[in-house]
Formats: structure tokens, sequence, C-alpha cells
């Protein structure tokens, strides 16, 4: 019965862990750039017990789709998406570098190139100054041109690059902003051969009706789970009572 009564408890457990997981991913599937987040459970043996009869379940990672989304045309000029594999470098609240398929940029009052979510974008030389009247053109290596909103518009300078990075997706992990590091912290490398669709935005890689099946299947999962549990009381019960009535 205590194999029974930890298979079922821990099960539970996980499984409204799972939910949550497939919840996050419903409530991003809109989300520009998402990864769809995805959790592994597997059976561990209890290890203290002389016999190795027990068994629980654990969340043995969390791992991350990094299958690419749709791009969608937005024609917004600071709109940019990343073709294939590669990310966006941004720095971080704790100052670190982190990366993001999210490339709804916006400028700061000061002109600094920021993320949707204020993060500043870096560039080949840090985070990236958009002169005062000026409009931009995120080229396909993306390069930063500025081109006088008034006056000689054939005076186009350029102005920085965005820094692509494309760093083996086994390394990168998901921190609690959103955003994508190495792990180790270390900066990943400039990659040339990343390459940027300006004027484009990437959608969430986010399958809905995979999700919906999913919460229904974790539904019945953890209903069973919970029935497990309820017969594994009516067992202990019907046990106690044949053995008072001895």
């Amino acid at each position: 019965m205590d194999k029974l009564i930890y298979i079922a408890m821990t099960g539970a457990k996980h499984t409204l862990g799972q939910q949550d997981a497939v919840a996050h991913n419903l409530a991003n599937a809109n989300s520009t750039g998402f990864r769809e987040e995805m959790h592994r459970f597997r059976a561990v043996d209890v290890q203290n017990s002389p016999l190795p009869s027990r068994a629980f379940v654990v969340d043995a990672s969390v791992a991350t789709d990094f299958s690419t989304g749709p791009l969608q045309y937005t024609g917004r000029t600071y709109d940019a998406a990343i073709e294939g594999k590669g990310w966006f470098a941004v720095q971080a609240a704790d100052g670190s570098e982190a990366y993001t398929r999210d490339g709804s940029f916006q400028l700061s009052p000061d002109g600094v190139l920021l993320t949707r979510s204020g993060q500043p974008v870096i560039g080949d030389g840090g985070p990236i100054t958009i002169p005062p009247d000026n409009e931009v053109v995120i080229g396909k290596d993306g390069s930063i041109s500025a081109i006088p909103a008034t006056g000689d518009r054939n005076a186009v300078n350029v102005i920085g690059r965005l820094k692509l990075v494309n760093p083996p997706e086994e390394t990168l992990q998901r921190g609690d902003d959103g955003l994508f590091r190495v792990k180790g912290g270390a900066p990943a490398p400039l990659d040339e051969t990343v390459q940027v669709a300006g004027g484009y935005l990437e959608g969430s890689n986010v399958n809905v009706v995979d999700q919906m099946v999913n919460m229904i299947s974790l539904a019945r999962q953890f209903e069973m789970q919970t029935q497990m549990l309820q017969k594994a009381e009516a067992n202990d019960q019907a046990a106690n009572k044949l053995l008072s009535t001895g």
C-alpha cells in the first residue's frame, strides 16, 4: 500500500505542476518569440528502503521547445525577427547578458533601444542609442541604419549592429524573467550567420490545440491519481476493520 501511496501522491503533485506549465504556455500562445516549456517525469526508487519496493515520481527535467514560430509582417520600423536559429542579446536587470527572440523593440525617452520589457538591446558597442529625428532600418545582418527624418534622406549612417548569437540550445536555460542565458553565465559569441527580418515579428511556437489536449489528459491523470489515494484509504480501513474483528 505504501508503494501505491508514494506513486499516487507524488504523481498527483507533479501533475499539478505540469498543469501550471501548460497553463503558462497557453497564456503565452500569443506572446512574441515565446518558447514552449516542457516537463518530463520519471519514477525513482526510494533509496533508503531495505527492499526497493517503493517508488515516487520526480520532475526529471524542465525542457524548452526551441522550434521556431511563424513570422508575421508588421511593417513597424523597430520590429525585427530572427530567421531560423539565433537570438537577440539584451542586458538583463542584473546587468548580465541574456537572450530573447522577442524583437518588438522600442525607444526610451533618451533614445536607447529597448525590448518591450525595458531591457537595453546590446549591439557591437554595448546598448544602442538612436539619434533623434532619425528613422531606422534594420538590415538582414542586424545592422541599424539611421535616415534623417528631414533634410537629405540619402545621408544614411550605420549607427550600430545588433548582437546576434546562436549558442548550442542544450546550453541555454530559461530565467524567471523569461530570458534565456548560457549555463555558467558566460556571454555567447557573436554569430555572423544569424539573419534578421526587419519589420517582422516572430509568433509563439505554442500549439494551442496540443496544449488543450495535454490539459485534458493531465486533468484525467490527476483524477486517476486521487482515486488511487482514495482506494488506498479504503483498503486501509478495510484492513483495520478485519484486524479489529479478528
